[in-house]
């Protein structure tokens, strides 16, 4: 037998416990796909987002008119064989930091038939019988290094997002073979292995953006762990009132996204929101608070989000790049870097200070880095 959530009338009941209402999605793990099976055809409560914050009004721009509004798309043709491509690849990231700190790449060296792939292994695993994904189903991080669940800050956020998520641990030590669906073991392997090397070489131009020796950043473990996710936002049948990932900034030093043609994800620039457009064959680029915080605010970590929509599914693929969390190097503004013109704006930190800080808004808007600004 499905289990299923006991759904009050509205939201906004006095004796509406939301609480109550997360701990039994979470605990019939279906997720936001075995939940839509089920036959919903409005939005559970848990689902509705009613936070009305002043960003959320602002005029939005996609379609057509996202194509023209100026996202950079930057060539990587040359990237390590032309010094005189590559100066001109880490002026256009300089450029595209100080326009959007969003920004996408072409001919970055993996084939569009690997970008395919990962995006049908997303696929099939969401596509098993619900017993099937069930026993991935964890929130044990620290023991596992592929997991299955719906929101990783389900307990903590202000609204449950309508999408899901496998987890894959790539570096330092990968998930054992064993550990991942075999629907989607061996294009993760597979693809992982070429975004880690992509991480890497972004690693070197953004040294090289901020004047640094290429080795730079990986030096300082920058990209000591990747973790390679995959999203699954389902159809919604109520996506006014939803969202796929509310706004946020992302907690690691990079990330590389791979996205599909259903579209959805906006990101904030000149106070209102641009849709990133579908390029074939590219991936998207952004750099997380922990890359504001050493480069001194020159790389910004900018809010973006992901709305829901009646269409679907849509799958994204991202690796994100970050240090351990038992890594106790203190980051900070990095000194080379600074000058009476360009002091230090922010103390020191660890990454799991800055993500206990990152824990603590719940995603509620509130800039993590705002806890270390001098």
């Amino acid at each position: 037998m499905v289990a299923t959530i006991k759904t009050p009338v509205a939201a906004d009941e006095p004796k509406y416990d939301r609480k109550i209402d997360v701990k039994a999605f979470d605990e019939t793990k279906l997720g936001v796909k075995g939940l839509l099976d089920t036959g919903v055809t409005t939005l559970p409560p848990i689902f509705v987002n009613n936070q009305d914050l002043p960003l959320d009004r602002l005029t939005v721009v996609q379609d057509e008119a996202a194509k023209h509004a100026g996202i950079p798309i930057i060539d990587f043709s040359g990237v390590n064989d032309d010094p005189a491509r590559r100066k001109e690849i880490v002026k256009e990231i300089q450029d595209a930091h100080a326009t959007w700190g969003f920004f996408q790449i072409v001919n970055h060296g993996i084939p569009q038939s690997m970008l395919d792939e990962i995006r049908e292994g997303v696929l099939k695993f969401f596509e098993l019988d619900v017993e099937t994904r069930r026993k991935y189903y964890s929130r044990e991080y620290e023991k596992k290094k592929f997991v299955y669940n719906s929101n990783y800050f389900l307990y903590e956020g202000p609204v449950t997002n309508w999408r899901d998520t496998i987890s894959t641990m790539i570096a330092p030590v990968s998930a054992d073979p064993e550990e991942i669906p075999e629907v989607c073991r061996d294009i993760i392997l597979e693809y992982s292995k070429e975004v880690l090397k992509l991480g890497y070489t972004m690693f070197e131009l953004l040294s090289e953006a901020m004047g640094l020796p290429p080795n730079y950043l990986k030096d300082w473990d920058c990209g000591e762990q990747m973790m390679l996710l995959g999203h699954y936002y389902p159809p919604c049948p109520e996506p006014e009132k939803a969202i796929g990932i509310n706004n946020h900034k992302d907690n690691d030093f990079l990330t590389i996204l791979l996205q599909d043609e259903v579209g959805g994800l906006q990101v904030l620039n000149e106070n209102r929101w641009v849709e990133v457009p579908f390029v074939p064959g590219a991936l998207v680029i952004n750099t997380g608070d922990l890359l504001q915080l050493v480069s001194n605010g020159k790389f910004q970590s900018v809010v973006h989000r992901v709305q829901s929509k009646k269409v679907g599914p849509r799958i994204s693929v991202a690796g994100f790049f970050r240090p351990e969390f038992t890594n106790h190097r203190k980051y900070g503004p990095i000194k080379e870097i600074l000058s009476e013109e360009n002091p230090a704006i922010y103390t020191e930190c660890t990454h799991w200070e800055y993500f206990q800080s990152y824990l603590s808004t719940g995603q509620d808007g509130t800039p993590a880095l705002d806890r270390f600004k001098i």
